[in-house]
């Protein structure tokens, strides 16, 4: 889509309703080993089917797959709807899964991951009056572009400058969590203001990295990730 009037007001905005709210959930494992993306895969589905949002417009997955880099696979059916046996074993899982904004728009192009060959990217939160000149079918992959804008290398410092610039041209931000991955290397920002329960990432380390929207059902070690948070790993 062609910008035409210079300047772009988007507006990724949730409705006071309490079921039609544009609220996804994100998911990204990586882990030196192969591992079968089903067992992280119907956990994020729980995760996704007790959300206090709904979080059945559709959901989407990435991973790497050796010789023919990044897959993407898009899906309009709800997460836990899915069967997750078509998946081959990876070491780099992103998924994301779909609260649409007024229950519009729901169609698969519009379900992340995104990606342009090189870089993938999820994305969940409330932006309310953004002033940004971009590209992109919906307010997401607008932001995705405008990260992408600054990445002649230094991916981290492309993130913060790009999530800068988008707070200060924002009339209000209820929440702007990132994740980004290229190469092996996974990027996160995360940024809210209100409902801290349930816009605060969380993440495990053990033999695999789990970073997530929530702590998967009964289990213990997870931590969560302080709000303005802008980091690699």
């Amino acid at each position: 889509m062609i910008l035409d009037p210079g300047i772009l007001e988007f507006a990724i905005r949730n409705s006071q309703s309490a079921i039609k709210r544009d609220m996804c959930r994100l998911l990204v494992v990586r882990s030196e080993k192969p591992f079968n993306p089903s067992e992280h895969l119907i956990r994020f589905a729980s995760v996704c089917r007790n959300s206090k949002e709904y979080q059945g417009h559709g959901w989407g997955c990435a991973w790497k797959e050796p010789g023919k880099g990044w897959q993407i696979y898009r899906n309009i059916a709800p997460v836990w709807e899915d069967d997750f046996s078509r998946f081959p074993k990876t070491t780099l899982l992103i998924a994301h899964a779909r609260s649409a904004f007024e229950d519009k728009d729901i169609v698969v192009e519009n379900n992340m991951p995104f990606s342009d060959g090189e870089r993938v990217f999820i994305f969940n939160g409330e932006l309310r009056g953004v002033k940004i000149r971009e590209e992109g079918r919906i307010g997401a992959e607008k932001i995705f572009n405008f990260i992408r804008r600054f990445d002649s290398g230094d991916t981290l410092a492309a993130l913060g400058k790009a999530v800068g610039l988008i707070r200060n041209r924002t009339r209000y931000i209820r929440a702007m969590n990132i994740m980004m991955v290229k190469e092996e290397a996974i990027y996160l920002s995360t940024c809210f203001t209100e409902n801290e329960e349930y816009f605060t990432m969380r993440y495990k380390e053990g033999p695999e990295l789990v970073i997530c929207s929530e702590a998967y059902p009964c289990e213990e070690g997870w931590q969560s990730i302080a709000n303005e948070t802008v980091r690699e790993w």
